[in-house]
């Protein structure tokens, strides 16, 4: 099985967010103050906190346009927050859902299909890594299971 790593959205991309600047659609975030239920920011993978101002934004994490490039609602901090450091095991605060969706793109960044599947989050590192070994498959996302958001990207190591 293929050594994994999660990845948290680039601090590139982040700042310029925080900074204010334009979504996917090409709108400036929307502000927000977190209630403390939920709100996954999807730099440091930690909840903003309660009381904390988020922002609400379109983000497409691919390089391209093409008809794959899936674009959605994301949350992040507001204020600058530490990247997530790249790791094996599966983030903490993606343990705390019950379930998570895994899909598989190619490297030209379209989904590979038959490779979507929701897993227990217990199960996500493994099932991340053996969609890893499959030939043609470069990268997973890991989607909520619920709403279909992005929330981080999975590679080989």
């Amino acid at each position: 099985m293929p050594h994994i790593r999660f990845l948290a959205m680039p601090t590139a991309i982040a700042r310029t967010y925080q900074a204010g600047g334009l979504d996917a659609y090409g709108h400036k975030p929307e502000r927000r103050i977190s209630d403390g239920d939920s709100i996954p920011c999807r730099h440091c993978l930690c909840n903003v906190e309660k009381g904390a101002e988020y922002l609400i934004l379109a983000h497409r994490p691919f390089s391209n346009l093409q008809p794959y490039a899936e674009t959605g609602p994301i949350f992040l901090h507001a204020k600058e927050c530490a990247r997530h450091p790249e790791t094996e095991a599966t983030p903490e605060m993606f343990l705390t859902s019950q379930t998570m969706m895994v899909r598989g793109y190619s490297e030209d960044q379209r989904i590979v299909y038959g490779t979507g599947t929701v897993v227990p989050s217990d199960q996500i590192a493994e099932t991340a890594a053996a969609l890893l070994e499959r030939p043609g498959i470069a990268f997973v996302h890991l989607r909520s299971a619920r709403n279909n958001c992005f929330q981080c990207r999975i590679e080989r190591r």
